[in-house]
C-alpha cells in the first residue's frame, strides 16, 4: 500500500485482525477527499486516545475516525459514542 501524503483525513476501519505478537492489525479506508477509497494498514498502537488496543478485532470494524498522517506515519482517532 502507497503511503498517503502528509495530511488529516476521514477514514473508517474496514478490516482488522489479531498478529502473532497479540497487536491488532487494523486497515483503514479513506472516506471523503481526492484520497478516497485509499486503504492503509496500520497497528493498534498507531492508534490515539479514543478506543483500547485490547478490543477485540471485531470491535474495531466500522468505527469511523480521523486518520493523520505526519511524516508519512500513519495515527488513528477513533470515533467513539
Amino acid at each position: 500500500m502507497a503511503t498517503l501524503p502528509d495530511g488529516t483525513y476521514d477514514a473508517i476501519v474496514v478490516d482488522a485482525e489479531t498478529t502473532d505478537d497479540g497487536d491488532v492489525r487494523l486497515e483503514l479506508t479513506v472516506t471523503l477527499g481526492a484520497h478516497i477509497g485509499r486503504l492503509v494498514a496500520l497497528r493498534s498502537r498507531q492508534v490515539q486516545e479514543g478506543a483500547s488496543p485490547a478490543m477485540d478485532p471485531l470491535e474495531w470494524l466500522g468505527i469511523p475516525g480521523t486518520l493523520r498522517v505526519k511524516g508519512g506515519e500513519p495515527s488513528f482517532r477513533p470515533e467513539r459514542p
